[in-house]
């Protein structure tokens, strides 16, 4: 599903040039569940912007699902976020007026989809991250911050992405309602969907099947956890 081949990305100001990405190289296979892991200035957000299409390297190669986005126009590079990519935010990013509903269904009014085909889609969607039908005419500001977090998520399936991008989605909550979250996207990556989660907290990644450490702008490691289903328990 990606594959990144020598990623470079050099911030200019000036007479200054900032190396945030140095020769980045990685795969991750389709229906893989990877956390991008770091410490502030690390490089991950700027890695989390390149996958998610919301940037372009200084050079080298980004593959996803085969096709190089590495040196698109901005305009294709919208219509891959529209079409292959799911984003959850640590801030939610929800209208706080608009129902639950409402609120799923908004990427859909982007899209092909008939109108009377949307809100089917979203309630599928809020009910595929066990959001109570009984929410879905709340407000988004009336729910508490992990059922807001699950209608983020709702929101980035309706689309049918190839790929989950989740930035810190834990950040705001406290943790047992980030448990909660986090098992939302473990249900989720069992259903066969990717999931690249970008964290600082070594607890957090410790859900995914495997962590890529990133630091100084280089990969640091590219390991295994003990949730990766080749993982032998001693």
């Amino acid at each position: 599903m990606i594959e990144c081949i020598n990623l470079r990305k050099v911030y200019e100001s000036g007479d200054t040039a900032t190396v945030a990405l140095d020769n980045v190289s990685f795969k991750i296979e389709d229906g893989e569940y990877v956390a991008i892991m770091g410490p502030s200035g690390s490089g991950k957000s700027t890695l989390m912007h390149l996958l998610g299409a919301l940037d372009t390297p200084t050079s080298g190669k980004y593959l996803l699902d085969t096709v190089d986005i590495s040196t698109m126009t901005d305009d294709q590079l919208a219509d891959i976020r529209k079409d292959k990519i799911g984003f959850v935010f640590q801030a939610f990013n929800l209208l706080p007026r608009a129902t639950v509903l409402r609120n799923v269904m908004l990427p859909l009014m982007y899209s092909e989809v008939p109108k009377e085909e949307r809100e089917k889609i979203a309630r599928k969607a809020l009910a595929n991250v066990g959001m109570e039908e009984t929410r879905f005419y709340h407000h988004s500001n009336q729910i508490s911050g992990g059922q807001m977090q699950r209608v983020a998520i709702a929101r980035a399936l309706v689309a049918n992405p190839s790929l989950i991008l989740a930035d810190e989605p834990t950040g705001n909550l406290d943790t047992k309602t980030g448990e909660i979250v986090l098992s939302t996207f473990e249900e989720l990556n069992k259903q066969g969907r990717t999931i690249v989660l970008i964290t600082h907290e070594p607890d957090v990644a410790e859900h995914a099947h495997r962590i890529i450490h990133v630091r100084d702008g280089k990969i640091l490691s590219d390991t295994h956890t003990a949730r990766h289903p080749t993982h032998k328990k001693s």
